[in-house]
């Protein structure tokens, strides 16, 4: 695919970047676009590496090897190569249906599978992708498609996150009438109110995919938790299907000496208040504010780096973050081979904006926290840590250790909680009576995403956990296919 002789002529090149230091005074996004001829050059580094493993969307070790949605990339490499723009974006909407979002926002494990990454840096895939579908939108070639025909039968999607989007966006093409259900007062979940603007920008990227899907006869309901502010019941009286995509949004607390004290939140609630209150142009400081402040975060990941982020656009004063598994090795180890996922040592973004305003990476690796300490007023004032080592117990199973003479104190006014989630909430899946497996999650076999009750789906990390948002995306497409060949006996949905 693309030039022959391209992935030893070319090298691989990233677009530009606004620099850290400048980028932190507002909420844009930062990623410069590449001009046309540089990303025909990227798409050139394609080989005909004969079976491309960029698009099997497989788990190797837990992990993604390659694209979990199977996206045609070496095709749509090969017709950005040759300048073919409109046919590389109906290649891509063929798999996907919203790649700007995984453009932006996903970790590419397409890249991490890549042929070429064997003996050589992989091929951008991220950055074509991105820019294949931004084209698209500035050319006018996205327009809404409205099914010829419907069905007459109506589905219920509760959640409108990606699995929610990528369902409803799906099985509104089959010509059923989909009602997408959100409590929040915004369609979008994690898209909308999980990931910061400057990831993922909601009124020139996400509202429009909204707003496409609304003129495609997508009704979303917003301000409405299923259970409380509409009946439970109602659910299969008035609808002839349900597909629940409600995500995995119990978060992961830690319960030591000090927790109650006032200024420790669970990050999702530190990025969802401030993003409410970007979008809603609230100056009234009805959100968490770091401002000022000494933070400390909690958890590595995507939600970590996220509040380091955001942290350092409120003004912070100083910034420390806390992982408790050792730091990866700049390059991949002996049991961490390709195709995996390669495990290494990177700074995301917001570990190069913190490096440029504190002058190192905030993270300290193999740390724990064991006390919250409070002032007079009940509020945090300080995180008291450790260095911990990984030691096996009787049972043979790694548990974190303490090592003696490595307590600090860290001062903090702002503690964000970023260790990940449990899983769904509870409350729906008690009402309707469903079966769940041991970690809580929706019990629903993959790739058929059928819930012990007939006529009701589940789709993301509702059924398998927190993952990530092109997971989603794979799961909602499934439980859309499922959903129609119940509705129909037979579909026409890819997978």
């Amino acid at each position: 695919m693309g030039k022959p002789t391209g992935f030893i002529e070319y090298l691989r090149e990233l677009p530009s970047e606004l620099q850290p230091d400048s980028r932190i005074g507002n909420w844009d996004e930062f990623h410069l676009p590449m001009p046309e001829e540089k990303l025909q050059t990227q798409a050139a580094r394609c080989m005909d590496c004969g079976t491309p493993f960029c698009h099997t969307g497989t788990m190797l070790k837990g992990m993604a090897s390659g694209c979990p949605i199977n996206n045609l990339i070496p095709e749509w490499n090969d017709l950005i190569y040759r300048g073919r723009w409109r046919e590389a974006l109906d290649r891509l909407h063929k798999t996907n249906n919203f790649p700007e979002f995984t453009g932006r926002v996903c970790p590419a494990p397409c890249e991490g599978s890549c042929v070429l990454g064997i003996h050589n840096p992989p091929v951008t895939i991220k950055n074509i992708e991105c820019s294949i579908i931004d084209k698209g939108w500035e050319e006018g070639w996205v327009e809404p498609e409205p099914p010829t025909k419907r069905t007459g039968k109506k589905v219920a999607i509760i959640g409108s996150g990606p699995a929610g989007l990528c369902a409803a966006a799906q099985l509104n093409k089959a010509g059923h009438w989909i009602t997408v259900f959100e409590r929040e007062d915004r369609p979008g979940g994690l898209l909308m109110y999980g990931i910061p603007n400057m990831k993922l920008d909601k009124k020139q990227v996400v509202q429009r995919r909204l707003d496409q899907l609304e003129q495609e006869g997508v009704k979303f309901i917003c301000n409405t938790e299923v259970g409380k502010d509409f009946p439970t019941e109602n659910l299969l009286k008035e609808f002839d299907a349900v597909v629940l995509c409600t995500g995995a949004t119990k978060p992961r607390d830690l319960p030591i000496e000090g927790r109650d004290l006032k200024g420790i939140h669970f990050a999702m609630d530190f990025l969802t208040a401030n993003t409410k209150a970007l979008l809603d142009n609230s100056k009234n400081g009805n959100f968490i504010s770091a401002e000022g402040k000494d933070v400390v975060i909690i958890g590595g990941g995507d939600t970590g780096t996220d509040c380091v982020g955001t942290s350092l656009r409120h003004g912070c004063k100083t910034l420390a973050q806390l992982e408790i598994m050792p730091q990866p090795p700049l390059e991949r180890a002996p049991d961490n081979p390709w195709p995996e996922w390669p495990k290494i040592y990177r700074m995301d973004y917001g570990q190069e904006e913190a490096a440029a305003k504190f002058g190192a990476d905030p993270r300290s690796y193999l740390t724990t926290a064991t006390k919250f300490e409070g002032d007079e007023k009940g509020h945090v004032k300080a995180v008291h840590t450790v260095t911990i080592e990984w030691q096996k117990n009787e049972q043979g199973r790694f548990i974190p250790s303490p090592v003696p003479g490595t307590e600090k104190v860290i001062p903090a006014q702002l503690v964000l909680l970023a260790m990940g989630f449990l899983g769904p909430e509870q409350p729906l899946l008690d009402a309707l009576g469903l079966e769940r497996n041991a970690r809580s999650n929706i019990k629903a076999d993959y790739g058929k995403y059928a819930t012990s009750i007939p006529g009701v789906f589940a789709a993301g990390d509702c059924r398998r956990g927190q993952s990530l948002v092109v997971w989603a995306f794979n799961e909602g497409r499934g439980a859309a296919r499922e959903c129609d060949r119940y509705l129909m006996g037979s579909t026409d949905l890819p997978g």
